[in-house]
């Protein structure tokens, strides 16, 4: 790739009403992740790990804590040319929002013709996953194609519920048909139990890009969105390829998590996919130090476990515990921890995700429970042990028996 000139666009304005009420005051990527981390640090952290230093964020809904997040996390060398950029919606061509996710980009084609790229990679912001996107460009230049969407092995059961890509049998590597949440589909051949799922990451020849998007502007029959129009526009020209994401891991991942892939827009995905992080072995691996994921350095203290006043001991098992987490007394285990979260002595955790400066009182118990920020548990409280219980006192049950706090909930004692 020598030569070649790309620019990243990542997809950031997602509203993320599945994930309420975690997103009712931030936006979708901007959804705190992992104890340190924001949602949409996966995808910056695989764009720039491979390599693409020039790249824009487009954002709408509720920015304000996304837009904050980018300027004062991800800086680049002006010096050098690189930067990551948060663009809102300008209403440069009118006095529409951004109409859908293709319509963002044609929106922002001021940002393609001031950057000039020869290729155009386009990433979603609010997905769990570790992805080389210059190995991704890398083949797209070599298939030839215009367009090519990078897609992940899913099991056959869940294909109502993703874009589904369908190969040609004669040339596996060209997208035969794009097929918006089938009820069914052919199985892999090398695969059969499962199919190939739309990640929602794309490469294109930025001229092919330009040139489907004004297509695509002077449409009435379109929805203007990458994945149900763009996309189709490309397969039916015989012009798309995929790139299959499952086989290629990235530098120091094992083989039990190289494929890993998750959508967290729903309040139970987002906890399941917490929960894939505290088994000894996760199924993500955040301690791949040959492809680090960044994020903004908290000014917090180390994490503490003491004693409490009575001298019972702060313990913490399986559990993920950010800095300036204090554990005075409390016990916490099979849980994920935000920055300057406390457990007093006595309190129970278990199971459950508490973002940043949440404060469980003496004697509280909590169980599979997310709990956002900024949140008072008060001495003896129970939360997720009764959802009827839960849900009359204004917290969010989900059909699962997940309960889920809002920022800055007043819980009444």
């Amino acid at each position: 790739m020598s030569g070649r000139k790309v620019l990243a666009i990542v997809l950031a304005g997602g509203e993320g009403k599945r994930l309420m009420p975690l997103t009712a005051d931030r936006a979708k990527p901007a959804v705190p992740f992992a104890g340190n981390y924001r949602l949409i640090d996966f995808a910056l952290s695989n764009v720039v790990n491979s390599g693409f230093l020039k790249v824009v964020v487009l954002t709408q809904y509720k920015s304000h804590s996304l837009d904050r997040h980018i300027s004062e996390t991800w800086r680049m060398s002006t010096l050098l040319g690189n930067y990551v950029a948060s663009v809102p919606a300008q209403q440069r061509l009118g006095k529409d929002w951004f109409l859908g996710s293709a319509n963002a980009i044609y929106q922002s084609l001021n940002l393609i013709h001031d950057a000039r790229p020869d290729y155009v990679v386009v990433v979603g912001a609010d997905h769990v996953y570790r992805m080389d996107f210059s190995d991704m460009v890398r083949e797209h230049i070599e298939s030839g194609f215009s367009a090519t969407v990078a897609a992940v092995r899913q099991p056959l059961r869940l294909v109502n519920q993703f874009g589904v890509v369908e190969t040609d049998p004669e040339n596996p590597r060209r997208i035969a048909q794009f097929v918006e949440k089938p009820e069914t589909t052919a199985p892999l051949a090398d695969d059969p139990e499962s199919f190939l799922a739309s990640m929602g990451n794309y490469v294109f020849n930025a001229d092919a890009l330009v040139a489907a998007l004004d297509e695509d502007n002077q449409r009435d029959d379109t929805k203007h969105d990458m994945g149900g129009d763009i996309i189709p526009f490309f397969v039916e020209n015989g012009d798309c390829g995929v790139y299959d994401f499952s086989a290629h891991p990235v530098p120091g991942e094992a083989p039990t998590n190289q494929r890993y892939w998750r959508d967290v827009g729903t309040l139970d995905s987002y906890y399941d996919a917490h929960m894939d992080l505290i088994a000894p072995i996760p199924e993500f691996n955040l301690y791949n130090s040959e492809w680090p994921l960044y994020t903004r350095q908290h000014n917090s203290p180390p994490v503490k476990l003491v004693r409490g006043e009575d001298g019972s001991q702060g313990e913490s098992h399986n559990s993920i515990l950010s800095q300036g987490v204090v554990i005075s007394g409390g016990h916490v285990e099979n849980s994920v921890l935000s920055v300057d979260v406390t457990v007093r002595q006595g309190a129970h955790v278990d199971g459950s995700v508490l973002l940043d400066n949440v404060y469980v009182g003496e004697g509280a118990r909590i169980r599979k429970s997310i709990i956002d920020k900024n949140v008072v548990v008060p001495p003896g409280a129970s939360i997720g042990f009764d959802a009827d219980a839960d849900r009359a006192r204004g917290f969010t049950v989900t059909d699962s028996g997940l309960t889920v706090l809002s920022k800055d909930q007043v819980i009444l004692p």
